[in-house]
This record gives C-alpha cells, sequence and structure tokens, in this order.
C-alpha cells in the first residue's frame, strides 16, 4: 500500500501543484493508494505515526514536500514491519534529493517509487538535549549549531509572517541570508567529544555541523565526504578569528569546493557531544531547535529503507 503524505505550502505552494499533477497521473493507473495532507508543523510525524504505530505489513510512505517534510516523518514513524520511504522533492532547498540524485520531475521519481528498482538502507541521525525534559530530535541531512542554525531559524520566522507572494528566488534569498549572518556572527569557545574519547577545544567557533548527507541550506555542499550509508557523521567545523575568513569558506561551501581554507576541520564519528560557552541556535535538518549550549548527535546505521 502506497501512503502520500503532502505539504501542500512546501516550495511556497508547489507542494500542492505536484500533487494535482501526480494525482491525474494515478487516476490512469491501478496503483493502491491514500493521501493525507498535511495543514500545520507537526502534522507530517503524527500521520508517519498513526500510519507505522500499528501492524507489520509492507507499507511505503511517500513525502511530497520539503526536506522539512520529510524530516517530521521519519520523527514520526514507527520502524515495526517493512517500511518503505519514497520522496518526491517540492521544497526549496530539496538537499536530500541533491545527495541521493533524484530526478528534479516529480513524474520521474513517482516511476522510481513504484517501480522500486534501487533501495537504499540509509542512516538517519539522532539530536540530544535538554530543554524543561529531555528531547530526541531524528535527522535525515545534517544537525547544526551555530550560523547555519541562525541562518534556518531565520528563514523559518521569514516564513511565518508571509504568504505566497513574490519574492527572491530561493536560492538567493538564502545566500543572502548567509551573508547577513556572516556581518553578525559572534564566535563562540566550545569544544566537542568524538566517540567520548577525543576531545577537541576552539576558540572562536562559527558553527559546527553533522552530516548524514553532503548538502544543507540552499545546495551548500559543507561535508563533501558525508556518506549517507556508512554508519559515520561526518563532522564540520568552521572556527576562525578572522571573521572576513568565513565569505570565502562559505563561497567554497556553494561551489563544491570545501575544506580549501584555514578555518575548517572534518572530523568522522559515530557519536559527538558539543558544548558551547553561550547558548547557540541549533537546527536539525532546517528545523528550529531554539538555542543550546549542550547537544549530543549520534548516528543509526541503515536503518531507513528508501526507494532512489
Amino acid at each position: 500500500m502506497y501512503y502520500f503524505i503532502v505539504n501542500p505550502e512546501a516550495g511556497r505552494g508547489r507542494g500542492e501543484r505536484i500533487w494535482n499533477r501526480l494525482e491525474r497521473r494515478l487516476q490512469h493507473t491501478r496503483l493502491e493508494y491514500e493521501m493525507v495532507m498535511t495543514e500545520k508543523t507537526g502534522d507530517g510525524a503524527r500521520i508517519a505515526a498513526e500510519l507505522t504505530g500499528q501492524g507489520t505489513e509492507p507499507k511505503t510512505l511517500i513525502a511530497v514536500g520539503g526536506d522539512g517534510t520529510l524530516n517530521e516523518i521519519i520523527n514520526g514513524m514507527s520502524f515495526r514491519g517493512q517500511i518503505t520511504l519514497g520522496y518526491i522533492p517540492a521544497g526549496t532547498g530539496s538537499n536530500l534529493a541533491r545527495s541521493l540524485r533524484l530526478p528534479r520531475d516529480p513524474a520521474r521519481c513517482l516511476r522510481r517509487i513504484v517501480d522500486a528498482k534501487v533501495i537504499r538502507q540509509l542512516d538517519y541521525g539522532v539530536l540530544s538535549y535538554e530543554c524543561e525534559e529531555p528531547v530526541h530530535r531524528r535527522f535525515m541531512i545534517s544537525s547544526g549549531i551555530g550560523l547555519d542554525a541562525q541562518v534556518c531559524q531565520n528563514v523559518l520566522t521569514t516564513q511565518e509572517y508571509r504568504g505566497r507572494g513574490p519574492r527572491l528566488p530561493a536560492r538567493l534569498d538564502y545566500i543572502l541570508r548567509v551573508l547577513f549572518h556572516i556581518f553578525c556572527a559572534i564566535p563562540v569557545k566550545g569544544y566537542l567529544v568524538l566517540d567520548g574519547t577525543r576531545r577537541i577545544e576552539f576558540n572562536h567557533i562559527y558553527f559546527i555541523s553533522a552530516h548524514i548527507h553532503p548538502f544543507e541550506g540552499a545546495g551548500f555542499r559543507l561535508a563533501p565526504a558525508a556518506d549517507g550509508s556508512d554508519g559515520f557523521l561526518e563532522v564540520c567545523v568552521v572556527h576562525n578569528s578572522v571573521k572576513s575568513q568565513l565569505f570565502p569558506i562559505m563561497a567554497d561551501a556553494l561551489f563544491g569546493r570545501m575544506g580549501r581554507h584555514r578555518g575548517v576541520r572534518f572530523y568522522k564519528c559515530q557519536e559527538l557531544q558539543i558544548h558551547m560557552e553561550a547558548p547557540v541556535a541549533v537546527h536539525t535538518d532546517g528545523e528550529n531547535c531554539f538555542s543550546q549550549k549542550d547537544i549530543h548527535l549520534r548516528c543509526i546505521g541503515r536503518k531507513i529503507r528508501m526507494v532512489v
């Protein structure tokens, strides 16, 4: 059975337009399917929990939306029985689609999912932090603390006050936000602990990003070596005493040449602890996790069954 979880607001209304086209195609097939449309934040997780919480019969959950929609689904889904994920990207970032090299054409994505010739067992990550009580959030692409999370939070805040009216192209809009936040950024002293054994301290941290897949934001390739099924987090630390050096570093990330300049370090681990001396913005797959001083991240290897 195929279950489509559709976010109509994804990509400034692109999710609804894509679903309308796909539905017309599906009406001419014998495919057995159901569609549920999200209405507000959190619906994706709730729907996925309802669909996978009972019974063990094989199910295919297909996200039609952005990376945030898929993030909600993996946070809600149970791994009981044979659950397969499909993804038809309709968001402004679509970083998972870039990493997995999914087709840009939604109809081609649908054919791939229905034919299901290539299925990969993918990793996912878990972010944990203390709020009023312990919080655990799954992520499929990346989780970060610092500048990258500040940009994500700014994007989400702005979206709450805008309708579907004319705006800058999504990629340009994101790049401009990155530039703005570089000007405003204040480095923080902190340290990270890799796999519970290796402690590394930094005096001028701008952000730390832990990746399952290489891309984040509007196509910034912050972790070129990230492999979505190797059981490890690829960790990128950007630190520098000279703020102006952030501009060429982020330009490198945009054009796929991350790591050429000083102030960038990469690490590979299964488990990561991060401590900052002051609260800093945190995100998972672009979703807001507010400001934290201490976070814990770990990789769960090859648990997600996904059509690619």
